[in-house]
């Protein structure tokens, strides 16, 4: 009679599975294809630990105060001038899911309601990405809202 046994069969597949697995793993420490080994990883952690800090607030890695960017890094204050002259020149049409410019333009965001300003922004970023060669935001076609 020609019956599977399931429990051997799953004890076969787990088996493989483990042996698949740390034949992946190097225990050499030199890493194929020229990854980076536990070592540099430790050393390149410790480092960013000396310079940055997690923000509960926002759950995102923040610089430490008196600390500058690392070069050729944009610093946030320009991310935040550029996306709040696009906010305060233009708003987000949820009829036409488009982006309208607002008549007239207000001196600053400031003008604006509290809900106008989460409503615009969240929409912006859906529909901007930041552009790290340009140095600028651009409109995301595939983000952009249907």
């Amino acid at each position: 009679m020609n019956r599977i046994h399931y429990p051997s069969l799953l004890i076969a597949l787990a088996i493989a599975s483990t042996i698949g697995a740390a034949q992946a793993q190097s225990s050499t420490g030199a890493s194929p294809g020229g990854a980076a080994t536990r070592t540099q990883v430790r050393m390149e952690t410790k480092e960013f630990l000396k310079t940055h800090r997690w923000d509960e607030i926002t759950e995102t890695w923040m610089l430490k105060n008196g600390v500058e960017p690392p070069v050729g890094v944009i610093p946030r204050a320009v991310f935040r001038s550029q996306r709040d002259d696009f906010l305060r020149k233009n708003s987000w049409n949820d009829m036409n899911s488009t982006w309208v410019p607002r008549d007239p333009v207000p001196a600053t965001l400031s003008n604006l309601t509290r809900a106008q300003q989460q409503a615009d922004t969240l929409a912006f970023m859906r529909t901007h990405s930041w552009d790290e060669e340009g140095g600028e935001w651009v409109v995301n076609p595939s983000r952009q809202m249907k």
